[in-house]
């Protein structure tokens, strides 16, 4: 009989890329794993070093030579690389390369979130359900396709936009100064191209799957608040909080979404020779017919990795481990917490234009096993003062039995956090709210 493969160990140290409120609340999590020891944050923010078991390192996620060596000199065992922009410049390569375990897929499979025009390609080819689109490369060819269809549509500039590159016009007009604006170099090079998108209609979800190349581990599906304003008006963010698990899909909606979508999706990969060890983030609306994939994401989402960290047991190292290792039918089964999960996004004012920044930061918030408080923009002064530094500030995160419960435990918390000009929803939920 062969020798049965050992079991997926949970690395002792680990390095979190990226300085948002993803890679806080990841780090958080990961240093709750079981076997970790130390979890290093480069370059982290204002609030990594209140983390228990985090350490902060100063360097750039750009600076992916500086990486390799603090990964070298640290003894890293597990490299867990959170935004888009390094994954599409190619850090989990270089640092696979040189033999570390990295949870993040290369610049191959980055694509799928770093060009619309390739994803959209990838999806037509694997027949996953996306709506109709029109790929231009010049503002004639952009007008052109938007006049021969005579109604508004979605336009989205290709390459990444930190989350900024979607119009959903309502009018021909407003579709027609979207496209102007990508041409006019708004979006610097991500607008070099764009897509256009027939608009469907229906309720937005967001799924999450762990991937080690060949298998897959889904998460609980979450739903965020793009628009600033309550009643969901106003411009997009990058999302002003958000919940899980979303009730839109339950267990048989989710097991459709992975047979339609997300197995397909790893097999179109495959097939491209792209091994993708990370997350496949795939951004759903459901219409009528059944889900269609608005657009995929190479990373965990943010507010939504705030809101389901929490709920995710102690195995998530030894996962994501297996994940970077290909080993996923090694890992030990990740535990999921029954409850309900709330977050609420504390932005800075002017959000998601022009913000005020270098604000302190005041909070009486004392973080419990069932309300967290992750920093998104922030950064702290040698004095040990903590200030605004960016257009999301904040996270509060609660859980509980019920959704009126978690939200209202997350928005108590929030009334012990203030800055000066503090913006924030206080309709997020609203869809599983009663009160």
């Amino acid at each position: 009989m062969p020798t049965p493969a050992a079991a997926v160990p949970s690395p002792a140290r680990v390095l979190v890329v990226g300085g948002g409120g993803r890679e806080n609340a990841l780090a958080w999590a990961l240093a709750r794993s079981g076997g970790v020891e130390q979890v290093w944050v480069a370059p982290g923010n204002g609030g990594t070093l209140e983390l228990a078991g985090c350490r902060q390192l100063a360097i750039p996620e750009s600076d992916h030579a500086a990486l390799l060596t603090a990964c070298r000199e640290h003894a890293i065992e597990l490299v867990v690389v959170g935004p888009e922009a390094p994954l599409a410049a190619g850090l989990a390569d270089q640092l696979r390369a040189a033999g570390l375990p990295v949870f993040g897929p290369g610049a191959d499979g980055a694509q799928l979130e770093a060009s619309k025009q390739w994803a959209k390609a990838l999806m037509v080819e694997a027949a996953i359900p996306t709506a109709g689109y029109w790929p231009a490369c010049s503002r004639e060819q952009a007008l052109a396709a938007l006049e021969a269809q005579g109604k508004p549509l979605v336009v989205k500039a290709d390459g990444l936009a930190a989350g900024k590159g979607v119009t959903v016009a309502e009018t021909l007009e407003e579709a027609r100064a979207a496209i102007e604006e990508v041409f006019d170099g708004r979006f610097g090079s991500a607008g070099a191209s764009l897509v256009l998108e027939e608009r469907t209609h229906g309720p937005e979800v967001s799924v999450f799957a762990l991937s080690d190349g060949q298998r897959l581990v889904l998460l609980p599906p979450a739903q965020d608040h793009k628009r600033i304003g309550e009643g969901d008006t106003g411009p997009n963010t990058g999302g002003m909080g958000a919940y899980a698990p979303a009730p839109l899909l339950d267990a048989t909606g989710l097991e459709q979404v992975r047979q339609q979508v997300l197995e397909p999706t790893l097999r179109a990969l495959q097939e491209r020779g792209i091994d993708y060890r990370g997350v496949i983030y795939a951004g759903l609306m459901l219409t009528e017919s059944g889900p269609s994939v608005i657009e995929f994401n190479c990373r965990f989402g943010d507010p939504e990795c705030e809101t389901l960290m929490p709920l995710l047991g102690p195995e998530l190292a030894a996962v994501l481990l297996a994940c970077a290792q290909g080993r996923l039918d090694q890992a030990p089964e990740l535990s999921i917490a029954p409850h309900c999960s709330a977050c609420v996004i504390a932005a800075a004012a002017g959000y998601p234009g022009e913000i005020r920044k270098g604000d302190p930061i005041r909070s009486g918030l004392v973080p419990s096993d069932d309300l967290q408080l992750f920093h998104a923009g922030t950064r702290r002064q040698a004095d040990g003062t903590c200030l605004t530094s960016g257009g999301r500030v904040l996270a509060v995160v609660a859980q509980a039995d019920d959704f009126d419960a978690a939200f209202t435990r997350a928005y108590a918390g929030l009334d012990q956090v203030s800055f000066e000009g503090i913006t924030f929803r206080r309709d997020i939920g609203h869809q599983v709210r009663s009160r």
